[in-house]
C-alpha cells in the first residue's frame, strides 16, 4: 500500500509539472498586457522550486535514488555540451536527440527532468540566460515526458523509427509553445498577426496560428526537425542499448 501510494504520489506530481507548464505557454490567452521581464521572471521563481519539489516527490517514491540521479548528471552534463555544438541557426539544434532517447529509455518523469535541466545548464555555461529560459527548460521538459510515453517495441528499428517521428512532431510542438510565450513582443502592435490585449482566447489562438504560419516559425522548426532526426538516426542505434544497460543497472523498474 506503502508503494502504490508512493507510486501515486510520483505520478501526480509529474501530472501537475506537465499541466503548469502547458498553462504558462498559454499566457498570452488570459493575461492581459503583462511585460515580457515580468512574465518570466515569475515563471523562473516558480520553476526552481517546483523543479527541486518534483525531484523530492520522485526521491521519496523511489523513482529517483543515488544511482539514478548519477545517470541524470551524467546525461544532463553531456546534453549540455552537446547543445553548445548546435549553431541555432535555422533551427539547427543539437540538445534535442538525447533528450528524446534518455526520456524513451529512462520515462517520462526523467525525460522532463534532462530537458529542463539540460536547457538550465547549457544556459549557464555559454548558451545564454535570458526571459526564455523558463520557457525552454519548460518545453523541452515536455518534449522529453512525451518521448516517456510512446510506445514499447523490442526491434531496434522499429524503435528508432517512432523516435524519428516523434523528433519531428515534437520539433513543432517546441516551436509552437516558444513562440506562443512571445508572441505578444514578436508581432508588435495594430497588425492583423498582434496580439489583442483583452481579446476573446479563440481570436487570439487564431490570430496566433496565422502568426506561426506566415512569419517562418514553420520553416525554423524544419530545421530543428531535420537535425534531431538526422541525429536521431546516426546515434540511437548505439545509444538505444547502452543506455538501456544504463537503466537496468541503475534499478529502474519498467525495463524495455
Amino acid at each position: 500500500m506503502i508503494t502504490s501510494n508512493k507510486s501515486l504520489a510520483a505520478k501526480l506530481a509529474l501530472t501537475l509539472m506537465a499541466g503548469a507548464s502547458l498553462l504558462a505557454f498559454a499566457w498570452p490567452l488570459v493575461i492581459v498586457n503583462p511585460s515580457q521581464d515580468a512574465v518570466a521572471q515569475t515563471l523562473l521563481m516558480a520553476l526552481m522550486p517546483a523543479l527541486v519539489i518534483f525531484g523530492l516527490v520522485e526521491l521519496s517514491a523511489g523513482a529517483l535514488d543515488s544511482k539514478k540521479l548519477a545517470t541524470l548528471a551524467v546525461l544532463t552534463a553531456v546534453n549540455s555540451l552537446v547543445r553548445l555544438l548546435g549553431a541555432g541557426m535555422a533551427g539547427i539544434e543539437t540538445v534535442f536527440f538525447l533528450i528524446i532517447i534518455a526520456g524513451y529509455v529512462f520515462r517520462s518523469a526523467f525525460g522532463y527532468l534532462i530537458g529542463s535541466l539540460s536547457l538550465l545548464v547549457s544556459a549557464l555555461i555559454g548558451a545564454g540566460v535570458g526571459p526564455w529560459l523558463p520557457f525552454q527548460m519548460m518545453a523541452a521538459g515536455l518534449v522529453g515526458l512525451g518521448a516517456g510515453l510512446l510506445p514499447r517495441t523490442r526491434n531496434k528499428w522499429s524503435q528508432i523509427a517512432i523516435l524519428v517521428v516523434f523528433a519531428i512532431v515534437g520539433a513543432y510542438f517546441y516551436g509552437a509553445l516558444m513562440t506562443l510565450w512571445n508572441w505578444p513582443f514578436l508581432a508588435g502592435d495594430h497588425s492583423s498577426l498582434s496580439y489583442v490585449a483583452g481579446a476573446g482566447i479563440l481570436e487570439n489562438l487564431q490570430t496566433f496560428l496565422k502568426f506561426e504560419l506566415f512569419t517562418g516559425g514553420l520553416l525554423w522548426d524544419t530545421g530543428r526537425a531535420a537535425t534531431t532526426c538526422v541525429l536521431l538516426a546516426l546515434t540511437a542505434p548505439a545509444l538505444l542499448p547502452t543506455l538501456r544497460r544504463a537503466a537496468n543497472r541503475a534499478g529502474f523498474e519498467k525495463k524495455l
